[in-house]
C-alpha cells in the first residue's frame, strides 16, 4: 500500500491554503495538495471532515437539482468511510475549481448526468482513504497490528478484544497518519448504503419545512432588485433609451445598460417591472429581425436534397438503396424547446472594489466565477460563488448569461443586487433545444429485415455554436442518438448539414439523444410494421450486436406483458437508446380520445445505469425524465419576425399532475461502470408513445409537437 508521509513543513510550502482541514488529493484523479489543518477536525481530503463529536460533514460538489446528489453523493463517501448515517451533514462546494473540478472533463461545471459516472472512483477513495486512517490510527493507540483492527459505522473495533474507539475520539491522532494514496475499496458485498434501498434522501426535510435556500430565495443584506428589458430579437442591442418615465417611478433607484439590454433596479420586483413597461427604447433588432419558423422549415428541406458531412459510413447504402428491393422513406421534424425551469433564471451578486460575491443556482459554479472575475478585473481567488439549491436545471443553468446580468448590475450601482426574470423572460431569451430536419431511406430485403439505413440530418450544432467544437466539423451533439443507433444493418450511411440561423441553443435534456432517439426510434417501428412484424421482436433481431440495448428492451417488454391482450382502446409502444453511459428502454401503454388527446396510462422503464447507487433515486429519476420527456411532446418555441411567439405556460404547457402516467421502473443491476441518470430517462419516452399512437389510429407522428387535430377521428 503507497502511503505518503507529509510533515507541517512540507505542507506549508506544497499546500493551497484555502480553509480548515487537511485536504491530500489522490493522484488519480486530483492531483496532490493540502490544506492546512484545523485543530480537533480530521480533514484528510477536500471531500469529508470529521469532529469531535463524531459528525463527519461531506461536501458535495455536484448541484442539487432534484437528482439527488445531496444524499448519492455522501452514500458512496460514507460507505468506504464505515460512517453513521445519523451523523452525516452535507455541505455545497464552492467554487474552486483547483480542488473540485470534475476529473473527467477537468471543469466545475455539471451537466450530461456526470455526477457519479465521473467521481464515483475518487469519492470513494476519499472514503477509504479516512477509514484506513482511523483503523491505523486506533491501532496505535491501542498497541496491536491494523490488521486486527475492524470499523462499523462511526465506530473502529479490536475484534479480539472487543474494544472499541468512536472516530471522534480518534480525530487528532488521525490526522497524524500518512495518507494512503490508493487504500483499498469494499467489495459489493460489504457495502451498507451503495445499492441499498431505504437511504433517507437529506434534502427531503429542508424542503418541506421551508429551510431550502434556492437562487430566488436570497436575502443579502442592503441588495435592491433588478429586471432587464432585453431586444425582442436575438442578438438585437440597444440604441437608445429614455428612462425618464422609468425614473420617475417611486422605488426605481438606477437604470443602467448592461450587455443583455437595460436593467432596471428599485426596491421591489413589482417596481422594477413597473418601471421597464415605462422605458421608451430604440432597438437595433439586428440580422435575425425577419426570420420566422416558416423559413427555417423552408430552407431546412431545401438544404436536406443536398449532401451532409458524413457522421458514420459503414458499407455502401446508397448502393443498396438503388439495388431494388422494398424502400421506405419518411420525413421527421422536431421544434426548438425551451427549458422552462420552474425557477426563473436568477442570481444576486455584490461586486466591492477587492471582492465579488454570488448566491446562484447555478450548474456550473467554476465558469460563473470565472466570467465574474473577467468582467470585475478581480483574480479568482476574489471570486466568491454560493451554490443555492437549483429549482430545475435541464441544462439551463450552465449558461453565463444570467449571472452576467447581476454582477454587471451589481457593479454599475455600486452594491448588492438580485436579478429576477420573469417567466416571459425565460421563455422568450433562452437557449432552445435545436429544431431539426430529418430524412430516413430504408432498403429491406425479402423477410422484411433492413439492408440498408440512410439518414440525413439538418440543423445547427450546439457545441460549434459555443465555440466547443470547430466550425466546420461534425458537431457530437447534433448526431448523438443518431450516428451511434444499435442496430445491425450491413450498410448506413448518417449525414450532418449544418445550418445555425443565430437562435441560441443549449444543452436540453439528454440533448442530442432526446430528438434523435425520437426519431430513430420512431423510424425502426416504421420499418418493423411495414415488414409485418412485431416491433419488439424486430428491434431484437437486429440487436445481436447490442447486450446492453438488448437487455433492458427485453427487461422492460417482460414487464409490461407485451403482447398481453389490453382493455380495448389501448395498445403499447416501445423505444430503447443509449445516452450519457446507460441504456434505457420504454413500453408505454396509450389511449387516444375521439378528440385526438393521447392518454398515457402507464410506463414501464427497465435501465441500465451500471452500478445502482440509490436505486429510490434512480426510480425518481426515470419518472421525472418521462414527465419532462412527455412535457416536449406537446411544446414548440416559433418564430416571427425574429420574436418567440411563446411567452408562458399558456401557450407553453408543462404536463399537469392529472396527465401524469403511472411509471414503472426496473433497475439491471449490470455490474458495469456508473452511467447517469438525469439525460437517460428522456430519449425512449417520446417514440414508444408515439409508436403506441400508431398502433391505435394508423397515424405516424414524424412532426412535432403532437396536435390533436391530426389525430381527431373523422
Amino acid at each position: 500500500m503507497k502511503t505518503m508521509t507529509l510533515t507541517r513543513r512540507t505542507l506549508l510550502k506544497g499546500g493551497l491554503a484555502v480553509g480548515a482541514g487537511l485536504v491530500i488529493g489522490f493522484e488519480l484523479p486530483v492531483s496532490r495538495r493540502a490544506l492546512a489543518q484545523q485543530a480537533g477536525v480530521f480533514a484528510p481530503n477536500q471531500w469529508l471532515k470529521i469532529d469531535r463529536d463524531g459528525v463527519v460533514t461531506i461536501t458535495n460538489s455536484v448541484p442539487e437539482m432534484g437528482q439527488g446528489t445531496m444524499t448519492s453523493m455522501p452514500m458512496i463517501v460514507a460507505d468506504e468511510l464505515d460512517a453513521d448515517w445519523g451523523k452525516i451533514k452535507v455541505e455545497q462546494a464552492p467554487a474552486n475549481p483547483a480542488l473540485y473540478a470534475n476529473p473527467v472533463t477537468k471543469t466545475q461545471s455539471y451537466g450530461g448526468s456526470r455526477g457519479i459516472r465521473d467521481h464515483l472512483e475518487m469519492w470513494r477513495k476519499a472514503g477509504a482513504a479516512a477509514r484506513q486512517m482511523l483503523k491505523q490510527a486506533a491501532a496505535q493507540e491501542w498497541g496491536v497490528p491494523e490488521g486486527e483492527v475492524d470499523t462499523e459505522p462511526g465506530t473502529v473495533i479490536h475484534r479480539p478484544s472487543g474494544r472499541k474507539l468512536l472516530y471522534g475520539q480518534l480525530v487528532d491522532k488521525a490526522a497524524q497518519v500518512p495518507v494512503p494514496q490508493d487504500p483499498k475499496l469494499k467489495t459489493k458485498d460489504q457495502f451498507r448504503y451503495i445499492g441499498k434501498e431505504g437511504v433517507a434522501r437529506l434534502d427531503i426535510p429542508i424542503k418541506t419545512d421551508g429551510k431550502a435556500i434556492y437562487g430566488i430565495d436570497v436575502k443579502v443584506p442592503g441588495a435592491r432588485i433588478a429586471s432587464i428589458e432585453r431586444c425582442p430579437v436575438f442578438g438585437g442591442k440597444v440604441e437608445t433609451f429614455d428612462a425618464s418615465a422609468t425614473k420617475a417611478i417611486n422605488g426605481i433607484s438606477h437604470v443602467v445598460p448592461v450587455s443583455n439590454g437595460i436593467a432596471v433596479v428599485g426596491d421591489s420586483f413589482w417596481t422594477v417591472l413597473k418601471g421597464r413597461r415605462a422605458l421608451k427604447v430604440k432597438w437595433n433588432e439586428g440580422p435575425l429581425a425577419n426570420l420566422s419558423s416558416a423559413q427555417i422549415t423552408r430552407e431546412y428541406q431545401d438544404l436536406a436534397k443536398q449532401p451532409g458531412q458524413v457522421a458514420r459510413k459503414e458499407g455502401d447504402a446508397e448502393q443498396a438503396l438503388a439495388a431494388g428491393g422494398k424502400v421506405i422513406e419518411a420525413t421527421y421534424q422536431v421544434p426548438f424547446l425551451e427549458h422552462a425551469c420552474m425557477e426563473p433564471m436568477n442570481c444576486t451578486a455584490h461586486v466591492k472594489a477587492d471582492s465579488c460575491e454570488i448566491w446562484a443556482p447555478t450548474q456550473n459554479p467554476g465558469g460563473h466565477q470565472a466570467i465574474a472575475a473577467k468582467i470585475t478585473g478581480l483574480p479568482l481567488d476574489k471570486v466568491t460563488v454560493n451554490t443555492t439549491m437549483l429549482g430545475g436545471g435541464f441544462g439551463r443553468r450552465g449558461e453565463l448569461d444570467f449571472v452576467i446580468d447581476a454582477v454587471e448590475t451589481s457593479k454599475a450601482v455600486g452594491g448588492p443586487v438580485k436579478v429576477i426574470w420573469t417567466r416571459e423572460d425565460d421563455l422568450q431569451h433562452g437557449f432552445y433545444r435545436p429544431a431539426t430536419y430529418n430524412v430516413f431511406k430504408a432498403a429491406l430485403d425479402a423477410q422484411g429485415m433492413p439492408t440498408a439505413w440512410w439518414h440525413r440530418i439538418v440543423g445547427p450544432g450546439i457545441l460549434i455554436q459555443k465555440g466547443r467544437a470547430p466550425a466546420g466539423s461534425i458537431d457530437p451533439a447534433a448526431v448523438s442518438g443518431a450516428r451511434d443507433h444499435p442496430y445491425d444493418v450491413a450498410n448506413i450511411l448518417v449525414e450532418w448539414k449544418e445550418k445555425d440561423f443565430g437562435v441560441p441553443v443549449g444543452f436540453w435534456r439528454s440533448v442530442g439523444s432526446s430528438q434523435n432517439a425520437f426519431v430513430t426510434e420512431s423510424f425502426v417501428d416504421e420499418l418493423a410494421h411495414t415488414a409485418g412484424k412485431d416491433p419488439y421482436e424486430y428491434r431484437r433481431g437486429l440487436l445481436g450486436k447490442a447486450k446492453r440495448h438488448k437487455a433492458v428492451l427485453e427487461l422492460a417488454a417482460t414487464k409490461a406483458n407485451w403482447g398481453a391482450p389490453l382493455p380495448a382502446g389501448r395498445a403499447r409502444g416501445i423505444a430503447v437508446a443509449f445516452s450519457y453511459g446507460s441504456y434505457a428502454a420504454h413500453v408505454a401503454e396509450v389511449s387516444v380520445t375521439p378528440e385526438g388527446n393521447i392518454r398515457v396510462h402507464k410506463l414501464v422503464c427497465a435501465i441500465d445505469c451500471g452500478i445502482a447507487v440509490n436505486p429510490d433515486q434512480i426510480r425518481a429519476q426515470m419518472e421525472g425524465g418521462a414527465v419532462y420527456a412527455m412535457t416536449g411532446m406537446y411544446d414548440q418555441i416559433t418564430l416571427d419576425k425574429g420574436r418567440v411567439q411563446q411567452s408562458n405556460f399558456h401557450d407553453y404547457p408543462l404536463l399537469r399532475i392529472a396527465e401524469a402516467p403511472v411509471v414503472e421502473t426496473h433497475i439491471v443491476d449490470s455490474g458495469e461502470a456508473p452511467g447517469g441518470l438525469g439525460e437517460p430517462g428522456v430519449p425512449p419516452v417520446v417514440p414508444a408513445i408515439c409508436n403506441a399512437v400508431f398502433v391505435l389510429t394508423g397515424k405516424r407522428i414524424r412532426t412535432l409537437p403532437v396536435r390533436p387535430e391530426d389525430l381527431k377521428k373523422a
